[in-house]
């Protein structure tokens, strides 16, 4: 084996522990905020609602019909207008309900508790 050889096969050995720490430390760090934050799961729910219902539900159904521009009224119109009008119930109601835990749960809220 000659010594670039080695050299990547160094390399590659270095970039996989620091990978595999860096995962740890960032899985440590998230069962840490967990465990001291009492509404992490509401935190997430208001977090969600911004990202996730846009992203799964009515931004799909915006692109597909802006590029297949299907018959005004159709099944495959109607579906996807229920879809984004659903996502956007989503992404509305969820930040709301999940801020409401967090006041609730807040009024009385212990840390490490």
């Amino acid at each position: 084996m000659n010594s670039a050889d080695e050299d990547h096969t160094r390399l590659r050995v270095t970039t996989t522990r620091l990978a595999g720490g860096g995962v740890s430390a960032v899985t440590g760090i998230t069962m840490l905020i967990g465990i001291s934050i009492l509404f992490f799961g509401s935190l997430l729910g208001f977090l969600g609602g911004f990202a996730f219902a846009p992203t799964l539900y009515f931004l799909q159904c915006i692109i597909w019909l802006k590029l297949k521009k299907p018959r005004k009224y159709g099944l495959s119109w109607t579906i996807n207008w229920i879809c984004i009008v659903i996502g956007v119930l989503k992404m509305t109601l969820s930040p709301i309900g999940a801020l409401r835990n967090i006041i609730v749960s807040a009024k009385n809220y212990k840390f490490f508790s």
